[in-house]
């Protein structure tokens, strides 16, 4: 197994930030976000490229741990 607790906290991340990302998304094409426009939209373009960053850090992580 190529899980180490790193790369486990890395991908962790990854989701919980892909769930922000995609919850954005939906409230901002329902049209009134909960936390306004601005905001959701900052938590939208902040989210993807942190989504990404991780997911590629537990990739790498788990690929330096492989024996």
């Amino acid at each position: 197994m190529y899980l180490t607790p790193k790369s486990g906290l890395f991908l962790g991340g990854s989701c919980i930030t892909a769930i922000a990302a995609v919850g954005s998304v939906f409230e901002l094409s329902y049209g009134q976000p909960n936390f306004g426009f601005q905001t959701t939209a900052i938590i939208l373009v902040i989210s993807v490229p942190v989504t990404i960053l991780l997911f590629v850090a537990a990739v790498k992580d788990a690929r330096a741990n492989i024996k």
